[in-house]
């Protein structure tokens, strides 16, 4: 029996299944390439003709909420602009200047913005640059607030490779934009060299990213420009961004949960219908991405990682060129990226099915670590991160705790030393998000709980991750809660075919 996923057709048993296919989208059912389970409605025959297209998923999982199929989901321009005013309030009466991110030479890659200026602007485009003035009332010169995104000139012909661009002449680019005011990148300089001639002081109040060759450009060429060679070094405005980009607010919350709900999906279609003995690891990851692709995503968050066998060691193992044999494990970290904003979820699966009694015990050990983190969270205490379990309230130890009490290696010693990395990491724009760690976990944050234990001597490595939301009321919120979790369940999974 065929069925239609992604641009390819694939062939198994399917059980009778009673849907209707469906343009609706957000709906409260279980969909991809159009269609739509509606659960428990009676099996439809179309005048004889039963409908074959569906995915893999939608015959087994129901009420998961999938994004809708088009491009980035675009937050109102008033969040931008409220973020962008957060930022000013952090300057202390000094001036920000960010840069987007460059178009590659080679359009090897699709384009991706930088995270900051994206979390601050919404703009998609290449090039472009930022420019926030704090207020300075008490300053030599007294600035108020102000905002303006300068764009470069258009390249027509490069326009030609890579789709059309706007630029400050393009008719309604500041609606478009959602920045107060827009201009030529060419008078950059200009408006930094007014700013700086009329206040001196301003030059050691200036914000930029550390790492950006143009910033360092731009401050250079205002330093010749006033006669000095003795620029002081900017100030990193990432750090002042981090602190608002650690608390989610609503829709970000909303895109997070669409990630998540496109890679859980991705997820049960690998469980439940690519893992066998004979498989290749590229085939799951290619079969995930299809997933993430149909389902409205840009992009993987991160390079997928579809380790068997001694892979399953290997902590961001990429090759994924070996093929699977009977009595391996999988470990599967692979999730995606919705209009910006990525999920993080790893499962470890047994490739014929089924847990062996050490598989089984291992996974068992590195689930109870996680339920440990979760029992003893604690909002607005706990921590994350702490690789080297120095701080009280991490939940880093409580895991290692668990994991270094129960089960021996092949020696008869404890497996602590077998987890190789924290606990897990801030996530948003970024899959790893930035973060001063360890990180005091409050209401609004993001983040992973992923313990692992890799025993190369086994050729066994067990990692389970999960993505979670601190509520509003201080409780822990699992994004991933629909996807197996268990071993039981994801034998179960494996065999629902």
């Amino acid at each position: 029996m065929a069925f239609v996923f992604a641009s390819a057709t694939y062939y198994s048993r399917l059980p009778e299944t009673g849907y209707e296919r469906s343009p609706v989208r957000g709906q409260s059912c279980t969909k991809l390439s159009g269609f739509a389970l509606r659960v428990g409605e009676p099996k439809r025959d179309n005048n004889g003709m039963k409908w074959l297209r569906l995915s893999a998923l939608a015959l087994l999982a129901s009420c998961i909420v999938l994004p809708p199929l088009h491009a980035l989901d675009k937050q109102p321009s008033e969040v931008f602009h409220n973020r962008r005013v957060a930022l000013a309030a952090r300057l202390n009466g000094g001036v920000a200047i960010l840069f987007a991110a460059q178009e590659a030479q080679l359009d090897f890659m699709p384009y991706r913005q930088d995270s900051d200026f994206y979390y601050l602007t919404g703009w998609t485009e290449p090039g472009a640059a930022l420019l926030i003035e704090s207020d300075a009332p008490k300053a030599a010169s007294p600035r108020a607030y102000r905002e303006i995104l300068f764009l470069p000139a258009r390249n027509l012909r490069m326009e030609k490779y890579t789709g059309i661009k706007m630029d400050s002449v393009t008719p309604g680019v500041e609606q478009s934009a959602g920045v107060d005011h827009v201009e030529a990148m060419a008078e950059l300089p200009a408006e930094l060299n007014q700013l700086v001639s009329a206040d001196h002081s301003l030059f050691a109040n200036l914000f930029t990213q550390p790492d950006s060759d143009a910033a360092k450009a731009l401050l250079s060429f205002a330093g010749v420009a006033l006669g000095t060679s003795a620029v002081p070094p900017a100030h990193d405005v990432t750090s002042q961004v981090m602190p608002l980009r650690q608390i989610k607010d609503e829709g970000e919350i909303e895109l997070i949960k669409k990630a998540s709900g496109a890679s859980v999906l991705a997820q049960r279609v690998m469980m439940q219908w690519w893992v066998k003995p004979g498989m290749t690891e590229r085939a799951i990851a290619g079969a995930m991405t299809a997933v993430w692709m149909e389902n409205g995503c840009e992009r993987p968050s991160y390079s997928p990682i579809v380790g068997s066998g001694i892979n399953s060691t290997v902590l961001h193992y990429s090759a994924n060129d070996r093929t699977m044999q009977d009595g391996d494990i999988l470990l599967v970290d692979a999730a995606c990226e919705y209009s910006m904003y990525a999920a993080d979820i790893t499962r470890t699966v047994p490739v014929n099915g089924h847990f062996t009694a050490r598989q089984r015990e291992i996974y068992n050990i590195v689930l109870g670590a996680q339920q440990a983190a979760i029992d003893a969270f604690v909002a607005g205490k706990s921590t994350i991160n702490d690789r080297d379990r120095q701080d009280p309230s991490s939940l880093d130890t409580v895991a290692y705790n668990y994991i270094n009490t129960h089960g021996k290696d092949m020696h008869g010693q404890p497996l602590g030393e077998y987890w190789l990395h924290g606990l897990g990491h801030m996530m948003g724009i970024d899959v790893h998000d930035p973060g001063n760690y360890p990180v005091v976990l409050k209401p609004g944050m993001v983040f992973t709980i992923e313990p692992g234990v890799y025993i190369p001597e086994e050729k066994l490595g067990i990692r389970i991750e999960c993505d979670f939301l601190v509520g509003a009321d201080g409780k822990l919120i699992d994004l991933d809660a629909s996807l197996p979790h268990t071993a039981d369940e994801i034998e179960a999974a494996m065999h629902a075919k």
